[in-house]
C-alpha cells in the first residue's frame, strides 16, 4: 500500500531511527582499524605509518563506496547498499581474522569492509534521511551523521578490551556477526522511497526566497575541497590519538577512552548544531564549526599532560561536530533535491578521502620527524583552508555577488 509523502511525519522519525542505529553498528568498521594500530605494528613488524594503513586503504574504499553507494540507493532506494554493506562487512570481518599477512589485511579492509561496508551507513543514508524532512532537517540530518561518531565513542572501549582478553583475530569475527545480525533485518524496514521537495530551507527562508538559494559555477567543487580540508584536519586527533598516548607513555587504554570521549562529545556538538542550523541555516554552522576545530587543534600542541589530553580532546568533540552535516544542509539549500543523492555522497565522500589522507599524512610526518607536533601544524593548515572556502562561500551569498538560477524540481 502506497502512503502520501509526508516531510517531517511520524514514519519519518521512525526512518530515522532505524538509520541511526544502522549508521551506529556500520560505523565499526571505520574505528576498529584505529584501535588496532599498535597491535597491527607489533604482529607485522611495520613502521607507523605501515600501521596506519590499514585505516586509510578503508576509508579510501570508504569514500569510493559512499558515492558508489549514494548512486545505487537513488535508483533502487536505501535497502539495497545497506544489506550489500550488511553481508560485506560480516564476511569482511571474518576473512580479516583469517588473513595470514599484512597485504591480505589491507585488501579485505578497503573492499570489504570499506568500499562495500561502512560505506553505505553514511553519506546514503544521510542524503536519504535529509528528502523526509524540511523543518527539521538540520537536526535530522545531524542525528543520522551521528551515528560513526556514537560508533565511535562505543565501540572503541569495548575492542581495547576485547582484543586485550582474546586477541584481535576473535574481535574481529565477533564483530562480523554482530553486523550481519543486526544490519540485514534492519535494512528491510527501509523499503518505502522519498518524493522530491525544493521547498523552502531555513537559510533561504532567512534569505526571504521560496526554494533553492542561488548558485555559484565555483560553489560544489568549492564544497567538494572544503570537505577534504576540513578532514584532513580532523583525522589528525582521531586517528593517531591512541598511538599519540602510547609514545607518550599513557597506554593504548588511556588513548582509546580520549577517543571515545572525543567521539562522545562530537555527537554533542553534531547534535547541537543541527538544532542550530534549523535556525542560521547550514553555511554559518560550518563557519562557526571550522573556526572552533581549528583553536582546538592549536591548543594539542603545547598542551600534552595526561588531564591536559583529555580536557583538549573534550574541546575538540565539542567543536567538530558539527562541520560535515553542514555540507549536506549547504548542498540542499543551493541544489534541487534530485542531485541531492550524487552530491551529497560526492562532498561527504571528499570528506572521507580527508580522513584517508589526514590518517596516512599524519603517521608519515610521524615517522619523518618522530613527533606528533608538525603533523598537529599541517591540520591546522588544512582547518585554514577549510575555512577560507566557508567564508568565500558566506561572501558570494552576499546579494548582487551572484545570479539567481532556476530552481528544478
Amino acid at each position: 500500500m502506497t502512503t502520501a509523502f509526508a516531510p517531517d511525519s511520524r514514519y519519518a522519525w521512525f526512518r530515522l531511527g532505524i538509520s541511526l542505529v544502522l549508521a551506529i553498528v556500520g560505523g565499526i568498521g571505520l574505528w576498529l582499524a584505529v584501535v588496532v594500530i599498535p597491535t597491527i605494528q607489533q604482529e607485522f613488524g611495520i613502521d607507523r605509518a605501515g600501521a596506519s594503513l590499514p585505516y586509510t586503504v578503508t576509508f579510501i574504499g570508504f569514500a569510493l563506496g559512499g558515492f558508489t553507494m549514494g548512486k545505487v540507493a537513488d535508483r533502487f532506494g536505501i535497502i539495497v547498499p545497506v544489506s550489500i554493506a550488511a553481508v560485506a562487512l560480516g564476511a569482511g570481518f571474518v576473512l580479516a581474522a583469517l588473513s595470514q599477512t599484512y597485504w591480505q589485511l589491507l585488501v579485505v579492509q578497503a573492499v570489504l569492509i570499506g568500499f562495500a561496508g561502512s560505506a553505505a551507513t553514511f553519506g546514503p543514508l544521510v542524503a536519504d534521511v535529509s528528502q523526509w524532512f524540511l523543518r527539521r532537517r538540520g537536526i535530522a540530518v545531524a542525528i543520522v551523521a551521528s551515528g560513526n561518531y556514537i560508533a565511535g565513542t562505543i565501540w572503541p572501549p569495548f575492542m581495547q578490551s576485547a582484543i586485550a582478553t582474546y586477541g584481535w583475530r576473535a574481535t574481529y569475527i565477533a564483530i562480523g556477526i554482530i553486523c550481519v545480525v543486526v544490519m540485514l533485518p534492519l535494512a528491510q524496514l527501509l523499503r518505502r522511497r522519498p518524493q522530491f521537495d525544493d521547498s523552502a530551507s531555513p537559510a533561504s527562508q532567512a534569505a526571504g526566497r521560496k526554494g533553492l538559494l542561488p548558485s555559484h559555477p565555483l560553489l560544489y567543487p568549492a564544497l567538494v575541497l572544503a570537505g577534504l580540508a576540513c578532514c584532513v584536519a580532523m583525522s589528525m586527533p582521531q586517528v593517531h590519538i591512541v598511538a599519540y598516548c602510547a609514545d607518550l607513555g599513557y597506554g593504548p587504554a588511556r588513548g582509546a577512552e580520549m577517543l571515545s570521549m572525543m567521539l562522545g562529545f562530537g555527537v554533542i556538538s553534531r547534535l547541537a548544531s543541527g538544532f542550530i542550523a534549523d535556525r542560521i541555516g547550514g553555511l554559518a554552522t560550518l563557519i562557526a564549526g571550522s573556526f572552533l576545530q581549528m583553536l582546538a587543534l592549536i591548543l594539542y600542541i603545547p598542551f600534552d599532560g595526561l588531564v591536559s589530553l583529555y580536557v583538549v580532546s573534550a574541546l575538540f568533540g565539542l567543536s567538530q561536530g558539527g562541520i560535515v552535516p553542514s555540507y549536506a544542509l549547504i548542498i540542499r539549500d543551493h541544489f534541487p533535491a534530485r542531485e541531492a543523492g550524487a552530491r551529497i555522497s560526492m562532498v561527504l565522500t571528499a570528506t572521507v578521502f580527508g580522513m584517508a589522507l589526514g590518517g596516512w599524512l599524519s603517521g608519515e610526518i610521524y615517522d619523518w620527524t618522530g613527533s606528533y607536533q608538525a603533523a598537529f601544524l599541517n591540520g591546522i593548515a588544512w582547518n585554514v583552508l577549510n575555512l577560507g572556502i566557508a567564508l568565500w562561500i558566506l561572501f558570494i551569498r552576499s546579494p548582487g555577488k551572484i545570479a539567481p538560477r532556476a530552481a528544478t524540481a
